[in-house]
C-alpha cells in the first residue's frame, strides 16, 4: 500500500465529514467543499490501487521462463526405465 492510496483514503473521509456537517447545518458551501474533497480523495485512493497494481503485476512478470536444456528432458523410455528400475 502506497501513500497515494493512505493519503487518498484521509480526504476521502476527511470530505465526508465536511459534507455531512454542512448537510446538518444548511451550509451549502461546505456541501460543495466536502463533496469536493471527497471526489479528489476517491481519485488519489485510485490512482495509488493502479500503482500498486502495476507495481505488483511487473514483480510477477519479471522473471523470464526458464529454458530446459535437452538432458533434463525425459522421454517415454527413461521414465519407463526408472518405474522398471531396470
Amino acid at each position: 500500500m502506497n501513500k497515494d492510496r493512505v493519503e487518498g483514503k484521509v480526504k476521502d473521509v476527511a470530505g465526508r465529514v465536511e459534507r455531512q456537517t454542512g448537510e446538518w447545518t444548511g451550509d451549502t458551501e461546505a456541501q460543495v467543499k466536502g463533496a469536493a474533497r471527497q471526489a479528489e480523495g476517491k481519485v488519489q485512493n485510485t490512482w495509488g490501487k493502479a500503482k500498486d497494481a502495476t507495481k505488483d503485476a511487473t514483480k510477477s512478470t519479471a522473471k523470464p521462463p526458464q529454458r530446459v536444456t535437452d538432458d533434463e528432458t525425459e522421454t517415454e523410455e527413461s521414465i519407463d526405465t526408472r518405474r522398471s528400475g531396470t
